[in-house]
């Protein structure tokens, strides 16, 4: 994102001062533009708008069955959940120094319990993860993951950071429940709607929309701490609505805004280590087992590669070219996080789009995960206090910050080259369109790759970018290829 346009509820300065403390200048937060408060409701920031993990993941994994009938524990996946969550977000704040928090991924989870599972034993569906991780951590130790995405070209960067936005946008959208799907039994081509009807109806509506515009004007006016103030001010009036007028649980989603009555709650480590490495190839076959492995490695490596460039965009850390500084950290971060994943049974671990609610609130270092990965922690203990922020109070702060991500970056993208507008195009749209990180940029670079060897300019191709784009056409196409289980 252009550093002429700010994003951030408060502007960086522009020269740094000089540390202040070892703190500071081990994450070198002045040296950033940015201060211990602001890293600090960066991180709190972060940790409420990607709270819904410890629910939604282990609502999807325990909804699955393996090849045996066996369902994971719902307590059990929580513990799994929180715990890797606290530690890859950590280890990302303290190697990698962004503000990215990272968490059990959304989409791979579904591979995980409705792919690999039914076909093997649980603990072989996470050995898949496992070895996936392992894949990524070699590509980022032998340098090939760095390059893949320093060929990427400074316009479709730009698309994806967008793209990523985007996404960001329509998740708090939908979790608000200002948009809707509509329902099959429907008939109808509309994929979504306003409201649960048609109708913006409901109190739980009316917190999302009162937050929405509390946020945005907090943002416009520069009020330091404006995400965290809407998210902490529409908590607090969701908890008081809830309790005065009734109202359906269902209609809150996944957390209704009730202060619990047992706060503390007692974490359950069964799941840790429960992973067979390579027993799913004696149950599938190696090359389905390949396959399974290639699906989940190329999910979480371009995920998280459009999430790392979107969040430090926003955040200001991308160099004139549009490369981060001491990226090989945070793709190994990213790795071992895939890896810790299937270690622990909660699937594999990926960085958040959520984080840049953290960095539109000004967060520019590493700290902001220490944050995160520490309040992760607490809410090991203190899950049913976590939990109690509901959807429509923290969402609204997606919506503003995927519009801060847009209109940041779309003027850098040269829209008079059409070989880069119509991929960057497509990238942008297909992310939110298809509910996807990894489609946007896989049709992006496809699209681009043909493009330019369509009007004579195929030297300027990278050769790395070839060669990703014809990893992404095979996997297209390996449904028509009968390869896909």
């Amino acid at each position: 994102m252009s550093s002429s346009a700010p994003t951030s509820v408060e502007a960086a300065p522009l020269r740094p001062e000089p540390p202040t403390s070892g703190l500071d200048r081990f994450f070198r937060i002045s040296e950033r533009g940015s201060s211990i408060p602001r890293e600090i409701r960066g991180g709190l920031a972060t940790f409420f708008a990607m709270a819904y993990i410890i629910v939604l993941n282990p609502i999807i994994l325990s909804s699955g069955t393996d090849k045996f009938g066996h369902h994971l524990s719902g307590g059990q996946l929580v513990t799994a959940t929180v715990v890797t969550a606290a530690f890859t977000t950590l280890l990302m704040g303290v190697v990698g120094n962004v503000p990215i928090a990272l968490a059990a991924g959304l989409g791979v989870n579904s591979v995980v319990a409705l792919q690999l599972a039914p076909k093997m034993s649980w603990p072989d569906a996470m050995g898949m993860v496992v070895l996936a991780g392992f894949a990524i951590m070699i590509l980022v130790a032998t340098g090939l993951r760095e390059r893949v995405m320093n060929a990427v070209p400074l316009g479709l960067r730009k698309a994806i950071a967008i793209g990523i936005g985007l996404f960001i946008m329509l998740i708090g959208l939908v979790d608000g429940g200002f948009v809707t799907r509509v329902p099959d039994a429907a008939h109808t081509t509309v994929p979504l709607q306003l409201g649960a009807d048609g109708h913006l109806t409901g109190w739980p509506v009316l917190i999302f929309i009162l937050g929405t515009l509390l946020t945005l004007t907090l943002i416009i006016r520069r009020t330091p701490g404006a995400i965290l103030i809407s998210i902490v001010a529409m908590t607090g009036l969701a908890v008081i609505i809830d309790a005065v007028v009734d109202i359906k649980p269902a209609a809150w989603g996944l957390t209704v805004p009730q202060w619990p009555g047992n706060p503390v709650s007692s974490p359950d480590f069964g799941l840790l280590g429960k992973v067979s490495l390579f027993g799913g190839f004696g149950q599938v076959g190696v090359l389905t087992g390949v396959l399974f492995v290639f699906t989940v490695l190329l999910s979480c490596f371009f995920d998280a590669m459009g999430t790392i460039l979107g969040v430090s965009d926003e955040a200001h850390l991308l160099d004139d070219k549009g490369d981060l500084p001491g990226m090989n950290k945070v793709l190994m971060v990213d790795g071992i996080a895939t890896a810790a994943g299937g270690f622990s049974s909660s699937s594999a671990n990926t960085c958040f789009a959520e984080s840049t609610a953290g960095a539109g609130e000004g967060a520019r270092t590493g700290l902001a995960s220490v944050v995160t990965g520490l309040l992760f922690v607490v809410a090991l203990f203190l899950t049913p206090v976590a939990t109690m922020v509901p959807a429509q109070a923290a969402t609204p702060a997606l919506v503003a910050v995927g519009f801060l991500i847009l209109a940041g970056g779309i003027r850098d993208i040269d829209w008079s080259d059409f070989t880069i507008a119509v991929p960057a195009f497509l990238t942008m749209l297909l992310m939110p369109f298809t509910y996807s990180i990894t489609n946007g940029i896989g049709i992006g670079f496809i699209v681009f790759c043909v493009l330019r060897l369509a009007v004579g300019r195929g030297r300027e191709v990278p050769p790395a970018l070839y060669v990703v784009a014809g990893v992404f056409a095979f996997y297209y196409l390996m449904p028509a290829l009968g390869l896909a289980s």
